[in-house]
């Protein structure tokens, strides 16, 4: 390649020579980067969905082809967030697609030292069952003077920024109702 054919493919002298004089287009532009498309253009279908880091509510849009997630965009649609994501958002695509991600629900039994897969029916009721036992044995009826308490001190919430305000009051509904009193949340902490 000559001088002179290097120097025009340089991008500042496009920028300075052309029409392009701010770079912010064709005098900016390798060959690689004209020759680069979407991630998005490969898809078969964008459907709306809500980031489920915060309490905010940003719009993404999934992308998906042949049935799996390819990208996970900001919707600028949004009136929330007008296409725009945080650091958390942007890399939610981790949440589907990430090679950590579990597909089967683990248990290790107390002092064990390896998981081991369980059905979800079985965990579900392995739950239920731990949690009324808690119930029961930190219930409180009575204080010292006879006033009723009607409250456990065997079960306890910690609620996360990643649940919105629907879940937060269905969660603290139901933990009210099972007689706890420690309910917080991470978001005001």
């Amino acid at each position: 390649m000559g001088l002179r054919r290097w120097v025009s493919s340089w991008p500042v002298y496009r920028q300075l020579t052309g029409p392009d004089t701010l770079g912010r287009g064709r005098a900016a532009e390798s060959p690689r980067s004209a020759s680069l498309a979407p991630r998005t253009s490969a898809a078969d279908r964008a459907v709306g969905s809500v980031c489920p880091y915060c309490a905010v509510g940003c719009a993404q849009l999934v992308y998906a082809t042949g049935g799996q997630v390819i990208q996970i965009e900001g919707n600028p649609a949004s009136p929330i967030s007008r296409g725009r994501l945080c650091p958390k958002g942007s890399a939610s695509k981790q949440l589907v697609t990430g090679p950590h991600r579990a597909q089967q629900v683990l248990y290790r039994p107390p002092y064990g030292t390896q998981w081991q897969e369980l059905g979800l029916d079985q965990a579900m009721d392995m739950i239920a069952d731990r949690v009324l036992d808690a119930r029961r044995k930190g219930w409180q009826d009575t204080d010292d003077a006879g006033n009723a308490l009607r409250r456990t001190m065997g079960i306890a919430s910690l609620g996360g920024a990643t649940l919105d305000n629907e879940e937060n009051y269905l969660l603290k509904k139901l933990f009210t109702a099972m007689g706890a009193i420690q309910i917080e949340n991470q978001a005001r902490i």
